[in-house]
């Protein structure tokens, strides 16, 4: 008789799930990969099938070029892989497609999460909590010095800086998935209804969000308007263009960056920013302890991130737990 999960293995490259040969958000090709979500830390190319939400497909399709074997599915859709396996997948709330992957086989439940939030965000769906009997659980900030602000609050401060400064522009560096579209949701939200300047890097990408009904507004580039026509406007880019060449061509930008590592002064300092905007698509310190006491999971497995303190505060709660040793796994979306 085998031991109780032993279906479900941990390796560097991914989590491998036995009885379906089957791998969850591999780093490496493999013939059947199941996928949260798009960032290229959990998706990439090269697998003979890839399961996902019609969204992650569709941005998958968008940044690696990857069409073949796509195999969609909906959220709290149920599929049958092979070896007696079932997955569900269930929203996240990290960026738009983005799922939890609830596997169940011979009468156990393990939930795989990717990476979540908890925060609510009008581009995708929310977070949903599935009690399981393994839960295993991203810690990007899993510190307890990590606790991010409202968002109504980082874009209080965005606005009123434009305000105190409309001879100049707010340049804001966002990552090209989930974050940027976050932003420009956010700011629509609390009332900025002008129009909003891109970089061309992020063109694709949002009017993805627009064709799955994400509304974001009156968009523009950079690149077909002149110094002038930005003045008092939010310009968004890639964190990698915020002290570019590029940034030239705006009237005297105020630099911004939206990241929950923005809660660490020194990381604003070494990227120049002006304007810090905590604001992250991860779970915080408090959320990460919510999620695992609300799924009240017999075993949590810590997948990447700041490993060490939530597994210390696991035990300190009389909570089995384990870190695992993902490779490939960095900050791209925070």
């Amino acid at each position: 008789m085998r031991p109780p999960f032993s279906w479900i293995r941990p390796e560097p490259w991914g989590i491998h799930v036995e009885p379906a040969d089957c791998w969850i958000d591999p780093a490496r090709p493999v013939d059947t990969a199941l996928v949260t979500h798009g960032h290229a830390d959990h998706a990439r190319g090269g697998h003979g099938k890839t399961v996902a939400t019609p969204e992650t497909l569709a941005i998958m399709k968008l940044r690696y070029a990857t069409d073949t074997g796509a195999t969609p599915i909906s959220y709290g859709e149920t599929i049958a892989l092979p070896g007696g396996v079932t997955a569900t997948y269930v929203p996240a709330g990290h960026v738009l497609g983005s799922a939890q992957i609830l596997l169940e086989h011979a009468g156990e439940k393990v939930v795989v999460t990717g990476d979540y939030k908890r925060r609510a965000d009008p581009t995708c769906p929310p977070f949903e909590v599935t009690p399981c009997d393994i839960f295993i659980t991203e810690a990007t900030f899993g510190l307890p010095l990590f606790t991010h602000p409202p968002i109504a609050e980082e874009m209080a401060k965005l606005l009123n800086r434009l305000a105190v400064h409309p001879e100049r522009c707010v340049l804001v560096g966002a990552y090209a998935l989930g974050k940027a579209q976050r932003v420009i949701a956010e700011l629509r939200a609390a009332g900025h209804a002008e129009p909003i300047y891109l970089h061309g890097a992020l063109e694709k990408m949002c009017n993805l969000y627009k064709d799955f009904g994400v509304d974001l507004g009156e968009l523009r580039l950079v690149s077909d308007h002149t110094k002038e026509d930005m003045r008092g406007a939010v310009v968004m880019c890639p964190p990698s263009a915020l002290n570019d060449r590029w940034s030239r061509r705006l009237p005297d930008p105020i630099t911004a960056m939206a990241s929950g590592w923005m809660r660490v002064r020194q990381r604003a300092r070494q990227r120049n920013v002006e304007l810090p905007l905590v604001i992250s698509d991860h779970a915080d310190w408090g959320e990460l302890t919510q999620t695992i006491q609300e799924v009240a999971p017999q075993e949590t497995w810590i997948t990447h991130g700041r490993e060490e303190a939530l597994l210390r505060w696991c035990q300190l709660t009389q909570r089995r737990a384990r870190a695992l040793a993902l490779v490939g796994y960095e900050d791209e979306d925070d």
